[in-house]
């Protein structure tokens, strides 16, 4: 029996007409791979023929709302994320969803069933750890995803937004060493994370280029917030013999530091230079400004929404990685040693 014209078509109609089941045609629909090769073909030459327009709030080439998901927002770098995205999505006139997942399983199943519910065209995810199921339901949905900053090796058909790690970690500490330094502490984000893996391997790599043997009790594992800054600097400026100068691989552990200084009753640059990484807006007003390593966050944004987009209206992404430039920006934090 031929659909009848006047009826909006529906998939069931096409599974008639096919002489296959509903569940059949939505699997062609969504790109299944589970289908006999002559079953599609019939459905696929259906779909075209009855101008199937699948019904969704998705539109086919144009996107109008995206996810913007991160484990935490209680962070000005997640702030500086949002302002690229916003700026892209603004000026496209399309909506954005921003959430946190907060690292926990039921927030993050949760945060999936509003997704299914309101149909995103694509979702950027800033994320550590979202588990390997849910990124299995993605694919499932169809949703394209682009990747901030990935945790660890990203898989290779997922594209994604990072920062030049390594080179900033190089960077901040040739230009201690240029200084006169040569006993410089080292305060590492969490280990499991790429980009804390990448500046302390750039540390290590500036040291051996200067001919500085690596002192792992100059080194201490933070979390990036000011906590840990301030713990792991007060531990290195108990030291017999403590560092002049200390590279805090994130500005927030950075202005822990700073408070680590000040309770020793010491100062920043006069006894011990501090190097942080980021360039947050609010380092530029610390007293003394922070000197840091430049991590472009609003442009990371930006560009994963200008990806993101491409992706939902079928373009071809030429590249899964892009890696930005990362810039040491010096200001009054740092100085000779005594």
């Amino acid at each position: 029996m031929a659909i009848d014209e006047e009826r909006k078509v529906t998939i069931a109609a096409i599974a008639r007409e096919a002489g296959v089941s509903v569940p059949t045609v939505s699997r062609v629909i969504n790109g299944r791979s589970d289908v006999a090769p002559g079953t599609r073909q019939r459905v696929e030459e259906l779909l075209t023929q009855h101008d199937y327009r699948r019904r969704s709030s998705r539109p086919s080439v144009t996107a109008s709302l995206i996810d913007l998901v991160f484990n935490d927002l209680d962070s000005p770098w997640a702030v500086e994320i949002i302002r690229g995205v916003e700026e892209v999505a603004h000026s496209s006139g399309i909506g954005t969803v921003v959430s946190a997942i907060h690292r926990r399983s039921a927030p993050t199943r949760q945060w999936m069933q509003n997704l299914r519910a309101r149909a995103s065209d694509g979702v950027i995810l800033v994320l550590s750890d979202l588990a390997p199921p849910f990124h299995a339901e993605l694919r499932r949905l169809n949703v394209p995803v682009v990747v901030v900053d990935p945790a660890g090796v990203p898989s290779l058909d997922v594209p994604t937004v990072g920062a030049a790690n390594w080179t900033g970690g190089l960077r901040a500490t040739e230009y201690l060493i240029s200084l006169g330094h040569r006993r410089i502490g080292f305060i590492a984000g969490l280990p499991r994370l790429l980009c804390s893996r990448a500046r302390m391997d750039g540390y290590r790599a500036a040291l051996e280029a200067a001919g500085i043997p690596l002192e792992e009790e100059l080194i201490r594992e933070g979390d990036f917030y000011h906590e840990s800054g301030f713990t792991g600097g007060t531990s290195l400026l108990a030291m017999p013999d403590p560092p002049t100068a200390i590279f805090a691989s994130s500005d927030q552990m950075a202005l822990g530091v700073y408070e680590a200084v000040r309770q020793r009753g010491l100062r920043v640059p006069d006894d011990v230079s501090v190097i942080g990484f980021d360039d947050l807006p609010e380092v530029r007003w610390s007293s003394p400004p922070l000197t840091t390593v430049r991590q472009p966050l609003a442009e990371m944004g930006l560009l994963a929404a200008r990806t993101i987009l491409r992706v939902a209206q079928g373009e071809k992404i030429e590249s899964p990685r892009i890696e930005l430039a990362t810039e040491l920006v010096i200001r009054d934090s740092t100085a000779p040693p005594k």
